[in-house]
């Protein structure tokens, strides 16, 4: 299972649209039926929450820049491609680690009831994941097999 995937499902993270990240806390909020009280406590726990998030996938882009840059070297010492690759899995199992603390926290709030109803958004995630709901399309193909370019 991955935990980040989950996490996008939920609160999926953007710097370009806070407001979808807003609607995204609010899907929670709304679909457990948190009162005011929880409400307030999901909101000032959620905080450090994001800022973690936000600072792993920085970490995160800053080490793939790294690796990727380093496609234009003419030598690629294999020992600095495994390094740089070990510390973005290293960085990913924060991520992984940091969802389920946050998706814990959501569930020490709830109530029996709305513990409930979180393991079956959850469930439906987890469903979504196994019929690749969140993996890319593969780019359009022209009847040659060949990709075609993007129109502009």
């Amino acid at each position: 299972m991955n935990m980040f995937f989950l996490y996008n499902y939920m609160f999926k993270p953007t710097n370009i649209n806070e407001r979808r990240q807003q609607n995204n806390k609010d899907f929670i909020v709304s679909e457990l039926g948190f009162s005011e009280e929880q409400k307030a406590e999901f909101r000032k726990k959620s905080i450090s929450h994001h800022e973690a998030m936000r600072r792993l996938n920085d970490e995160i882009k800053i080490l793939k820049d790294e690796l990727f840059g380093k496609l234009s070297d003419d030598i690629v010492n294999d020992g600095v491609i495994d390094s740089i690759t070990s510390l973005i899995g290293e960085k990913e199992k924060s991520k992984e680690q940091e969802v389920f603390r946050h998706f814990k926290m959501i569930q020490e709030l709830s109530n029996d009831k709305q513990k409930e109803k979180f393991k079956m958004i959850i469930m439906d995630a987890l469903r979504r994941n196994d019929r690749g709901a969140n993996r890319i399309p593969p780019p359009p193909r022209e009847e040659n097999n060949r990709i075609r370019p993007p129109r502009n």
